[in-house]
């Protein structure tokens, strides 16, 4: 196995690894560098749908998605897809489904076609950024809880009568939830911002004005370059991250092209 760091604070690139193999030395291997460097790069992995799902469940319990088509006979396998026809609409930082009371612990994101030219996807370090953060920003930010609404998430969507009924029962099943402004891993025991541009509304327990400055400053702090790093796609890829820890944003720059991807979240008991 070769490990290549992508960058110095997050990111790393694995070879010499075969992901259809359920070995428990490889995947203790792979958990470790997971809390090492928050995201895991793997290439040239053409698994099968069930060698996803069965990678996917050595972390935790899978986490079906609401809003999404999946793959037949798979039900936890939710497809990313953007086409001319039917273009991405989700173009922001975030982390997965924080919406939910009990958020991912991470995803298992495959590649089944990809556009020539395009269509990154970035990932952030949320440790890095909160250790970025002023001593004074770090104590204001302590204790304070922010909340995450599904809806705000999947606005657009949302803004068509078909959406609306494509996600009523979505709605129903996840109401707002409130998450600490700053979360501190289970595993490592590091503060992380845990606020994303997708999901949160607000800062409870201050002025609107204020949550949103606050905000808005963190939204772009964690895009600081040196906390970031950017994955070139080709088929079949599976990046694992850690969404505990990480934000992500896929780089809409393909359109007209055509690109497919398969998830499966993991949720997480802690």
């Amino acid at each position: 196995m070769y490990v290549k760091k992508r960058l110095g604070v997050i990111g790393a690139e694995i070879d010499g690894l075969d992901l259809e193999k359920n070995d428990d030395a490889m995947y203790a291997q792979i958990d470790s560098l997971l809390m090492e460097h928050q995201v895991l790069f793997f290439r040239d992995q053409d698994i099968s749908h069930e060698s996803h799902k069965r990678m996917a469940t050595r972390f935790g319990v899978v986490k079906p998605h609401p809003a999404y088509q999946t793959v037949e006979d798979f039900p936890e396998i939710t497809i990313l897809e953007s086409t001319e026809e039917a273009p991405s609409k989700i173009e922001c930082w975030h982390s997965d489904m924080t919406y939910s009371e009990n958020p991912p612990l991470g995803t298992v994101l495959r590649s089944r076609i990809v556009p020539e030219i395009g269509g990154d996807t970035m990932w952030s370090s949320m440790t890095a950024a909160y250790d970025g953060l002023s001593a004074n920003m770090k104590q204001m930010l302590g204790g304070l809880y922010a909340v995450h609404d599904f809806t705000h998430g999947f606005k657009e969507t949302l803004s068509t009568a078909e959406g609306r009924e494509k996600l009523k029962e979505a709605i129903i099943d996840n109401p707002p939830v409130q998450h600490p402004v700053i979360n501190v891993h289970p595993v490592t025991n590091k503060p992380c911002i845990y606020v994303n541009e997708l999901f949160t509304t607000r800062i409870l327990g201050i002025p609107k004005l204020e949550s949103e400055s606050i905000l808005n400053f963190l939204f772009k702090h964690i895009q600081t370059p040196e906390y970031t790093c950017r994955f070139n796609w080709s088929s079949n890829c599976v990046v694992l991250w850690d969404n505990r820890c990480t934000q992500h944003k896929p780089i809409n720059d393909y359109f007209p092209a055509h690109r497919k991807l398969e998830r499966i979240t993991v949720e997480s008991s802690n």
